[in-house]
């Protein structure tokens, strides 16, 4: 928009409500989402996934074909799609923007390979795979980013975040729930009763309309949803975060430069890995959320080195690629 370009912003209700919250008077249209159902125990999470893979692929399908319809409808030029494999056009430049170009499994090498080629094969149908991510070292997504063969259509981003740097005295303790249902509600629950009986200040954002406390204790500010202007300040101001490692939460993180315990969802093995590698690199502590005791994972924090990647010039990188794309147009 800030180059003049006329957006048409499509997704779901929810999607759409958030989109005019960020951006007044942004044009939007219903675009049904992929409504994955999550299991209960990470154990569960595969199987689950592979019972919905019919309905998934139907969903792709559709909006494929729902995009034809958009475009002959609306005259759109162009279209650009986080992670939605059905959402590239024959007769217009496509862009597919993800972190995950080598996506993971959990179930081992052989599993691995099989749902890497066939993610390939998804990506290879649109004109350009924007990877949101830095080239080098250091980087946030390390081997899920970061392929021995980069295809041809794609190049490196940068990093993304709706949030700025400010300076703000650290004072509280956030907790910043987001993430897909059950397990969204099951750590909150957790945490919120862990919580209670705290003598920290803390800030506990539950990241979900469907979800109010009552009876809020005095130590706690509590709110359901936050928009990014909303939550920028109260992030800048943590002394410590405990979050998902879901990857736009991350990049937030390491755009103000927070301290972290992240925690994946069970059996998301992209969350997983995220969470195990940047333990290892010394970011963010890593705590599993089968049997976590918070406030000993806190403690456990005291000791943490917390590095800081330092990659706030690949939050600039997305600007020439976007100027030099616009240009095809």
């Amino acid at each position: 928009m800030q180059k003049g370009a006329d957006i048409l912003f499509a997704g779901n209700e929810w999607q759409r409500q958030y989109a005019t919250a960020s951006i007044p008077g942004l044009p939007t249209i219903h675009l049904d989402g992929y409504d994955v159902w999550y299991s209960k125990t990470g154990i569960g999470f595969i199987p689950s996934l592979f019972r919905q893979l019919p309905r998934l692929l139907q969903t792709i399908n559709r909006e494929y074909n729902q995009l034809k319809k958009i475009v002959a409808e609306q005259h759109i030029d162009a279209v650009i799609t986080d992670n939605r494999y059905g959402l590239y056009h024959p007769n217009i430049p496509s862009v597919i923007m993800t972190h995950q170009v080598v996506p993971q499994t959990g179930w081992g090498p052989i599993a691995d390979k099989t749902l890497q080629l066939l993610h390939a094969e998804r990506l290879n149908r649109f004109d350009h795979c924007w990877i949101v991510d830095v080239e080098g070292e250091p980087n946030l997504a390390g081997c899920l980013s970061h392929p021995k063969h980069k295809a041809a259509n794609a190049q490196y981003f940068g990093l993304l975040s709706q949030l700025t740097t400010l300076q703000e005295t650290e004072e509280h303790l956030l907790v910043l729930l987001s993430g897909p249902e059950p397990q969204r509600t099951m750590l909150s629950d957790m945490l919120w009763m862990q919580l209670q009986n705290s003598a920290r200040k803390i800030v506990f954002v539950e990241g979900s309309d469907q979800t109010k406390r009552n009876d809020i204790p005095p130590h706690i500010d509590y709110y359901q949803r936050l928009t990014a202007a909303e939550l920028n300040p109260i992030l800048a101001a943590a002394e410590t975060v405990i979050c998902r490692s879901g990857y736009s939460t991350l990049m937030d993180l390491a755009l103000l430069g927070k301290k972290a315990i992240i925690i994946p969802t069970p059996g998301q093995a992209e969350q997983e890995y995220l969470a195990r590698h940047l333990h290892r690199e010394g970011v963010w502590l890593h705590a599993p959320q089968k049997r976590l005791d918070i406030e000993a994972t806190l403690q456990e924090a005291r000791n943490f080195p917390f590095r800081k990647l330092l990659l706030n010039e690949g939050f600039d990188q997305y600007k020439p690629v976007i100027d030099n794309w616009l240009t095809i147009l």
